[in-house]
């Protein structure tokens, strides 16, 4: 009698409801646009703190162009542009030219790479090519071959207002 459930039942009774399978989802033809009976849902928009990701079997050649954080654990041949960080893995191996508002390089990298903000090259990374960046971090262990072009940021113009004094207002009388 210790095993005794009070009043719960299993399965549930008839009389109450069940939870709905889900559906199995439809297949969207290849070529079917996003707003089609396949597709009724379009694209959401990536979220602030979206990233994309190359897997470590991928191999991409040509261009590649990010708004949100990217992160390369495969091949990539060609170019990249990203508004955001982008992180060579640790088996990430990059043939192309990089621009980024941040890098960090795990794995391997050739090309120039042109930086809004800082780039990180870590303990097993290696970059071969020219550098353009803001503020640069390399770690022991890291190789880097290349010229480094530190640029600083644009001095921010700040107009301030000219006081002028009100001049006295001369009066004849007369």
């Amino acid at each position: 009698m210790w095993n005794k459930r009070n009043e719960e039942s299993y399965p549930p009774q008839p009389n109450q409801p069940q939870p709905m399978a889900p559906s199995q989802p439809t297949a969207r033809p290849y070529n079917a646009p996003h707003n089609s009976p396949h597709n009724p849902m379009p694209p959401a928009a990536p979220g602030p703190n979206a990233t994309a990701t190359i897997g470590s079997s991928m191999s991409i050649k040509g261009e590649i162009v990010s708004r949100e954080e990217l992160i390369v654990d495969g091949e990539v041949e060609g170019s990249m542009q990203s508004q955001s960080l982008l992180t060579v893995g640790p088996n990430g191996k990059v043939r192309a030219n990089i621009k980024a508002q941040e890098v960090a390089i795990y794995g391997s990298v050739r090309g120039n790479v042109e930086v809004t903000g800082k780039l990180s090259i870590r303990e097993q990374g290696s970059l071969i090519g020219d550098i353009k960046c803001a503020g640069i971090s390399i770690d022991d262990g890291a190789y880097f071959k290349g010229s480094i072009d530190i640029t600083r940021p644009e001095p921010k113009v700040t107009t301030r207002p000219v006081k002028t004094e009100p001049k006295p207002v001369e009066a004849s009388v007369g």
